[in-house]
């Protein structure tokens, strides 16, 4: 099967005379299942309907997005597969250099806000075709939220695009169905039944079990009224048991209905079966190619959605807790398309989702009845109902591993180690050890003092202990030295200084040198953006503690990177805020030393007090989730440090950051 025509040439070339759909997007076109214009280009030309292709047009001119003329039932817009702010700045607000989803990494081929912008771009030529917008960007911006870059409280994007209609979530079935609508002759704006879908109206039908949330204007007059209002949106995310819900502004209304159903397995399979190219249109080839696809061209997609639920991801309010799956076979043929790639060198880089382990619900009842309400899945211990067998992953893992031409099969998009300690069969973890290792696992314990683990929805400290434990015990049984890398974050809600050092503290005594740090990202709809943007934790409206400050924000950065000679005097002053000054010195505990480095290096700061520091320089890096892959829904951008079996042998896990 061809690419998708993206020039007016190819789509003639077709024997078309015109779209019935044109999609814009911010992204380059990859014709791959990891890029959601992909799947919902593919599922539409799979249902009939002719789709051109207008990536990262010239948003200063109105003729770029009228490569196709007037397409027949509408025009798809999404901003990428991430947010384009996170895509084009950091935590600082700094400007990124490089954009992973453009041809050659070149940044500035999109706009800030790019749904918004491409959609006021085609309102300028087309005044009455339906827009209708979905992915990561819309999805999360889908009724008023918090934006860390104008540091404002935004209307719903549905709003200020001034598009018909918005598709939240995973959007296979709602995009045929409204596809059927219009085809039939149905107007968009009488298209308010769809689930998966937000629109706007004068009047909601009050004969619908809808839940009526405070008003645009109030929630910007009062920021606990916003904690309240995104606990209702938060709670209302299950597609068995969510309410309609109607946000007013003015005399209208943005009502969004409750999300789509779960995929079958039957239904999974169909949208990873379409036949997609698996590359990026050759006319990039020139430019340097998509860098985006190298982390994800040789990975299996084998789930979607996340019991996990913890609080900075979006993933539970973009792809929902329920976890939906392929089967064995889908999951096969599609690594076995893999082999045959003239670029494959034996190795399949990923076999996961958001959750690598996670591969049927979390309960059978999820699949009938839905979520619990009120509860989670795994915090702050996993549920009673919760199954906890790995037993079908296994199976799938070991069928890969026989494929004939693979030489290795690697699990690198993150496994949630909490689950694992839950399952009673140490199986998996054993296979995974000997199996499925690139020289070094990736987990995510986030943080080590409980107070800020809390506020993450993360287990207790304890519980990665425990994972740390049993990991490298299995290392030294079968004889291996693997590294662990813990993905570490600074300056989360509930994170006050004393916190901070006692993830120092942990640091120190495990043994290794985290490279790279993340300050906390407070990106569209998560809970620890209200957090940050209330004071208050909507899940039980408590006041948290919030650092909003620069310069805290960079102390407590330095404390996880307290060896590095550079942070020296950020670390010993936040050692002195802290009123831990028993850490500077030349004792065994200590972080600093009392006298600061010479200039040119600081050799004191370049081991730990008392036994040579470990970092991570075996196996390849493999970001799935926030790095050069940037797949969609996190966008957490969180950065790895690492330590080895050798270096936990006489190191005690630190729990506790009180002074000794």
């Amino acid at each position: 099967m061809a690419f998708l025509p993206i020039t007016r040439e190819e789509m003639e070339e077709r024997g078309w005379e015109s779209c019935d759909f044109v999609y814009v997007i911010g992204d380059a076109y990859v014709d791959h299942p990891s890029f959601g214009h992909a799947i919902i280009s593919r599922i539409l030309e799979a249902n009939g309907y002719n789709v051109g292709i207008i990536s990262q047009p010239d948003w200063k001119n109105p003729k770029s997005i009228d490569l196709f003329g007037r397409p027949r039932l509408g025009f798809l817009v999404s901003g990428g597969n991430m947010d384009s702010m996170v895509n084009h700045y950091s935590v600082a607000k700094r400007r990124r250099k490089t954009d992973a989803f453009t041809p050659g990494g070149v940044m500035g081929k999109r706009p800030d806000y790019a749904t918004i912008v491409y959609c006021n771009l085609i309102r300028q030529t087309y005044k009455d075709v339906p827009i209708l917008i979905g992915g990561i960007e819309a999805s999360l911006r889908r009724l008023a939220h918090y934006d860390y870059w104008s540091e404002s409280l935004k209307r719903s994007i549905l709003l200020d695009s001034q598009a018909d209609l918005l598709m939240y979530g995973m959007g296979e079935k709602s995009i045929v169905e409204i596809a059927d609508a219009l085809n039939s002759g149905m107007d968009v704006r009488d298209i308010t039944y769809v689930d998966g879908t937000v629109f706007r109206t004068n009047q909601p039908d009050e004969s619908l079990p809808t839940i009526f949330l405070p008003g645009y204007e109030e929630l910007k007059a009062d920021r606990r009224k916003y904690a309240e209002s995104f606990k209702i949106q938060y709670g209302n995310c299950d597609p068995f048991t969510a309410k309609r819900l109607a946000e007013p502004y003015g005399r209208e209304f943005v009502v969004q209905n409750p999300p789509q159903k779960p995929l079958t397995t039957q239904e999974m399979d169909a949208v990873y079966d379409l036949p997609f190219e698996r590359a990026w249109h050759p006319s990039y080839t020139k430019l340097g190619g998509v860098p985006a696809i190298e982390e994800v061209k040789f990975s299996l997609v084998s789930n979607r959605g996340c019991f996990g639920a913890c609080s900075f991801c979006a993933l539970t309010f973009h792809q929902g807790r329920i976890v939906q799956v392929r089967s064995h076979d889908s999951i096969v043929r599609e690594a076995e398309k893999m082999v045959k790639d003239p670029d494959f060198k034996g190795y399949i880089h990923d076999v996961g989702g958001p959750t690598a382990n996670f591969r049927h619900p979390a309960c059978q009842k999820q699949m009938t009845k839905g979520c619990c309400g009120g509860r989670q899945c795994l915090y702050p211990t996993p549920c009673k109902n919760v199954n906890a067998d790995h037993s079908d992953y296994v199976a799938l893992l070991r069928k890969l591993r026989k494929i004939p031409g693979v030489k290795k099969v690697f699990v690198r998009s993150g496994i949630r180690f909490d689950y694992l300690l839950a399952d009673k069969k140490d199986t998996f973890l054993r296979e995974l050890v000997q199996y499925h290792i690139s020289g070094q696992l990736k987990v995510a314990p986030e943080h080590v003092a409980d107070a800020v683990l809390c506020r993450m929805g993360k287990p207790k400290n304890a519980v990665y202990n425990r994972f740390v434990e049993k990991y490298f015990a299995l290392n030294r049984q079968y004889g291996m030295n693997q590294f662990l890398v813990p993905y570490l974050m600074s300056s989360h809600p509930g994170s006050t200084m004393k916190e901070a050092v006692e993830l120092a503290e942990y640091i120190r005594d495990m043994g290794y040198n985290p490279e790279q740090v993340q300050d906390f990202y407070p990106t569209p709809s998560t809970l620890s953006t209200v957090m940050y943007y209330t004071g208050l934790d909507p899940r039980t409206m408590e006041k948290v503690y919030v650092p909003t400050d620069p310069h805290e924000k960079a102390m407590q950065r330095a404390l996880i990177q307290y060896r590095n000679p550079k942070n020296y005097y950020l670390v010993k002053e936040a050692l002195i805020a802290a009123h831990r000054e028993d850490l500077i010195g030349s004792g065994p505990k200590c972080l600093i030393r009392a006298v600061p480095p010479r200039s040119g290096g600081y050799t004191s700061a370049s081991k730990a007090p008392g036994k040579p520091a470990k970092s991570a320089a075996a196996g390849k890096g493999n970001n799935a989730k926030g790095g050069t892959s940037q797949k969609a829904g996190r966008n957490t951008g969180k950065a790895p440090a690492a330590h080895s079996a050798k270096a936990s042998r006489n190191a005690r896990p630190a729990s506790s950051g009180k002074k000794r």
